[in-house]
Formats: C-alpha cells, structure tokens, sequence
C-alpha cells in the first residue's frame, strides 16, 4: 500500500466527527489492505509507530526538505526506512540520522510529509482507533462487529485479528479464546462527577477503591506465572514479590486482574511517580525491591482451571475471586443496593481518601468483563484538582490542528515574582478554543522560533489535573499529571494565579 493512501484516508477521519463515515473510510481501506501491511496500518492509523519513540527532536524534524513530485512510498518501506532510524545509535548517529531524516521526507510527496511529521513526533490525533477500526474491519470482512471486539480483547491487539481476517476471514475468529499466558486487554471504567450519579446510573453496584497504582494482569500456569501491564507490555522479571505472592495462592492455573501498589510503612500510599520507578526499574531488581517493594492488590478474575468467567456477572466473578485470593490481597470495598444507599457509598468514598487513595470505582453487579473497552458499568469518581497558571509559550500543532497553537506551557507563580513551568498540555481544547488561543496569544507574542511562540505571562487558564510527580525536567522539580484545559480566566490578572508554593504544599507526596 503506498503510504499518499493511508495519509489520504488519515486526513479524512480526521475531518469527520461522523462515526458511521469513519466506519466507511476505514473499511474501504482495509479492502486494500495486504496482510502483511496489517502491522503497520492501524498503527500508523492510531497515530503509534512500531519502533516506539525514535528519539527524533523537532529541531531535526523541521528543516526544510523539497517534498517528492509524486507518491512513491509504500508503508512498508517507510517501516523499513524508520526502522534504519531506530537502529542508528553509536558514534556518528546524529549525522547518520539527519541524513535519513531528509532521505525520508525527501521520497515524500508535501502531503506525506505533513503525515510523517505528525506520525514521528505522536501528533497524529485523529480519533480513527480503535472502536471505529473495529467496525471497519467487521465492514470490510462481513465479520459481526461484537465477534471482532470479542477476538481484539482476547487477542491483546487488533493486528493479529486483522491479518486472520483479511487471510482467512470470519472463520478465523473462533480460533481467538482466552488463554493463560496470552494477555488480554483490560476493561476500563468511564467517569462520573460524584457517588451519587455513579450509583444512579448503576443502581445496586459495588463500590471499591481506586487505587493510584501500576494495572497489572497476572497469569499463572503451575509453577510458571507471567506479569503483564495495562499496555500488555511482560513485566514479569521486574516484580519478583509479585510473582511469589501469586504462587502462594491456591490455584494452579488462573488469570487475574489487580493494581500494583507501594506502600509505605504506616500501610499509606506512596506517591505514584515511586510505585511507576519501581515497576519501570530493568535492572537490579532485588537493590530496586528493597527500599520500594510493591504489594499485588485484586479486584477481578478472568479464568480459574480453564474455565473462561469473562461473561459471567461481576458478582459471580468476584466470588471466584474470594474463593482464590485471600481478603487482604483484594481491593477494599462495600455494596449499596441502590441510590437510597448512596450516604454509604459517600462515606466509603470519604475513608478512602483518608486511607491516601485516589478515588472509588462503582461496578455493577451484572456487568460481565468488557475487556478492552471503557464500557458504562465501570465508574470512576474521584476528585478533580485544578489551578490557575499562566500561558508561558504555545508550540504550532499539527494534522487537524496545523496552523493552530495548540500544546501550552504552563506555569505557576514563584517566589521571587517570576514563573516556573509546571509541564504542557494540549488537551481539553475545543476547536472554538483552539481558534481564539491561536489569536489571543499571538497577540501577546514576544517571540516565534518556527516550533511555536513564546508569549508575555499575561494569559491565565484554568487547568485541571490529576496530581503531581516529580521530574527534573522542570525547575520545581514536580510535574502535573494528566493535565487539561477547563476553561481561560480572562477575569483574573497573572498576579493572581496560584503558587509554586501552595501547590507543593497541598501535594507533599510529591516533594523529595
């Protein structure tokens, strides 16, 4: 497939908010598709590349290259060519590695380019992935569309049921089942505002702790057990007090689903940036283990002895649960039967916080395991933190938002009058807003290198977030986690936005 057709397609996801036009574009596409592309066109479409970061800075990404007069690429040969780029590490890299920067945007037509751009620096945001690739790919093969999500989730990824379909067709489907040893992907909760909607969209529903932790996924087959992440990503050699407290457990051969969490001493705990080192630690695990162990925390169960309880009601998968896994190993929670309930679900929301935890998690008790989807019966609530910061510079976006500032640097008040940057975001913004930021800040501009515009601290937003980590890449030395755009506070003078200061304060878990 050449590449000028999937970059086409991109760009028109990208310029419909129609799901069932979304549907279409992305079967038709899968029709042209060969089975040995599947690898790299619903990456490329869900804007990832299969190398992971290639370590390519904008600065070499933004010299100008004449763009190809007309379309040559296919997508495997970018792959190979990308590949190259990965590989290229050692002495001389960095001129090895300008030189096949320009080699690639060379062979690319001005559209390719513009592709590539947005592909290489995680720009691509076209909402094609991966509900809407499901469907497409159902379209395009005359597979039910509930089949393909159910062989997705037990697949661990669309591309391995992509190629058995575009080779064998839907037949191929039933040789998809869940297997002890092969990740699947985990079902996620959506959100609500508080305890009482949660339980009135749900009814009789647990409601269970939110724990700010590593989602982990723990296979067990006799005496050999496999760790797996949210992401599937194998972490099995990381967390060997994981691995031991799974072999303790009763059974022989079961998959489980929980968080990994460290705690410290007074049984609290900590900040999540030390549970994430922990877990992210490749080498001297037993050194990383000892200051920081973790501790496996479940809440679901996916199939004990061969037998699959993924569409059972969550009631009876959680009785398997308890009959596996001892109480103090499984995630803390209460029942409410209904919205009469809701002062005893706001309570336990009330004693976890206090317990230093992020939230609650309401299930119903019905639901069966929706794996790999963010499904309505699981809701999260949890509380929302925001500040007031200051708009210190904004980078010029890319796809959809080409022409657009679109990615804000953020920064709180110090001490001295000045303003320290916090972290970026590009989230939360409409296309209304994208529009009036672009504007509003290049009215206040006092500098624009090409990347984007640095901006007079006058411009002060209302961003929301879920917490703070520690980074030395910023000079408070913390970072928002998960930071979004709620709203700009045109009302208030940057003089009045919050501190370095009080915000170190109502987060100490996050200072060294």
């Amino acid at each position: 497939m050449l590449l000028t057709r999937l970059a086409e397609v991109s760009r028109e996801v990208a310029a419909t908010a129609a799901r069932s036009r979304k549907t279409a574009l992305l079967a038709e596409l899968f029709r042209e598709t060969d089975a040995e592309d599947v690898p790299i066109v619903i990456p490329y479409l869900a804007g990832r590349l299969p190398q992971g970061r290639l370590g390519v800075g904008w600065k070499l990404l933004g010299r100008p290259v004449p763009p190809a007069a007309a379309p040559t690429l296919t997508v495997r040969e970018v792959d190979a060519r990308l590949t190259e780029l990965a590989e290229a590490t050692g002495p001389g890299s960095r001129a090895r590695r300008a030189a096949l920067v320009e080699a690639l945007m060379g062979a690319a037509t001005e559209d390719e380019q513009r592709f590539l751009f947005g592909l290489i620096t995680g720009e691509v945001r076209q909402g094609a992935l991966d509900a809407a690739a499901v469907e497409g790919l159902a379209a395009a093969t005359g597979a039910p569309p509930a089949d393909v999500r159910r062989a997705v989730m037990l697949a661990g990824s669309l591309q391995p049921v992509a190629r058995a379909l575009l080779t064998e067709g839907p037949t191929a489907l039933y040789g998809f089942r869940l297997t002890v040893g092969r990740p699947v992907q985990p079902m996620l909760a959506q959100s609500a505002a508080s305890v009482a909607e949660a339980v009135g969209r749900l009814g009789g529903c647990a409601v269970e702790e939110k724990l700010d932790g590593i989602r982990v996924q723990v296979h067990r087959d006799g005496g050999t057990v496999r760790l797996y992440t949210r992401t599937l990503d194998d972490i099995t050699d990381r967390l060997p007090e994981v691995t031991s407290a799974a072999l303790a457990l009763p059974g022989t051969r079961f998959v489980l689903d929980g968080e990994v969490i460290a705690l410290g001493p007074d049984g609290r705990p900590r900040s999540f940036q030390e549970t994430a080192s922990r877990v992210g630690s490749r080498v001297d695990v037993a050194t990383a283990a000892g200051p920081v162990p973790v501790s496996p925390v479940f809440f679901d169960v996916l199939s004990v002895d061969d037998r699959d309880l993924l569409d059972l009601p969550f009631a009876e998968r959680h009785r398997a649960l308890a009959a596996l896994v001892p109480e103090p190993m499984r995630v803390r929670r209460t029942l409410v039967g209904g919205p009469e309930e809701t002062p005893a679900a706001e309570a336990f929301l009330a004693e976890t916080l206090a317990r230093g935890h992020e939230g609650v998690v309401c299930k119903s008790l019905d639901a069966p395991y929706s794996a790999g989807r963010r499904g309505a019966a699981w809701l999260k609530v949890k509380p929302v933190h925001t500040l007031d910061l200051v708009v210190l510079a904004a980078e010029w976006g890319h796809g959809r938002r080409t022409g657009k500032l679109s990615n804000l640097h953020l920064g709180a008040r110090a001490a001295d009058g000045s303003y320290t940057m916090l972290g970026k975001t590009f989230k939360g913004m409409t296309d209304a807003m994208l529009t009036w930021q672009t504007g509003r800040l290049q009215e206040l501009a006092v500098r624009d290198d090409g990347w984007g515009v640095t901006v007079r601290p006058e411009l002060v937003v209302e961003i929301a977030y879920d917490g703070l980590q520690r980074s030395t890449r910023y000079p408070a030395g913390v970072t928002l986690r998960f930071a979004r755009v709620v709203r700009y506070r045109e009302d208030k003078r940057p003089e009045e936005a919050d501190t370095v200061e009080s915000l170190l304060a109502a987060h100490p878990e996050a200072r060294g």
